[in-house]
């Protein structure tokens, strides 16, 4: 089992996910069926200008998939229910409350094209509000065994779009856990670009 968790943050939004991901027969080293399960909430304005107001979102994700795995090397194929709540606090006016459930698609890779290479790619496609996500970062292994390299990402739902380019270092060894750092720029389609940070980890029990 592998347990992993992440936090996003820029000038306007923060974001924390909690997870898990599971071999339903055998262990994670070999092919086989995968369990995903995953939980986030964020908080972000729901104005660009003074007063803000706060929209509150919770969404959770349970995932069956398959993964193939060739060495070090990986790439799995999810599929499952999506859902999320949101509550909007703004500055004036009456609270709102709205649950929404979809359907949701994932890939993720792994690749070691090479010793002392890797390439990472995700993607995500849910049915809620038309949702599209994927990111891709290669990085090359550096003497205290970590990675480091570019990351880019792009979002985009119906009315929205979010653009990142970063860079990334993955597999930072600490506390007995796999943690991932990354930043850099982001646009996006309501604001001015501006800055971002990701802090990511995983535990392989």
């Amino acid at each position: 089992m592998v347990i992993f968790g992440s936090m996003e943050a820029g000038p306007t939004k923060t974001f924390l996910s909690l997870g898990m991901k599971s071999a339903i027969r055998g262990g994670l080293a070999e092919s086989g069926f995968r369990l995903f399960v995953k939980a986030g909430g964020s908080q972000e304005q729901i104005r660009r200008r003074a007063p803000h107001g706060t929209t509150y979102k919770i969404e959770s994700q349970t995932l069956l998939g398959y993964e193939w795995r060739i060495g070090s090397s990986f790439l799995a194929l999810y599929a499952g229910p999506d859902a999320e709540t949101e509550l909007r606090f703004p500055a004036f006016g009456p609270v709102s409350t709205a649950t929404r459930y979809g359907a949701r698609v994932q890939a993720d890779l792994w690749l070691v094209p090479s010793p002392g290479m890797v390439v990472q790619a995700n993607a995500y496609l849910s049915s809620l509000n038309g949702r599209v996500w994927a990111r891709i970062a290669p990085g090359w292994q550096m003497p205290a065994g970590f990675y480091v390299g570019p990351e880019f990402e792009a979002y985009g739902a119906r009315d929205y779009r979010k653009y990142r380019l970063g860079l990334h270092l993955t597999g930072l060894r600490f506390l007995g856990l796999d943690w991932r750092l990354s930043g850099g720029l982001q646009s996006t389609s309501n604001r001015p670009s501006e800055y971002y940070a990701t802090l990511g980890l995983h535990w392989l029990r």
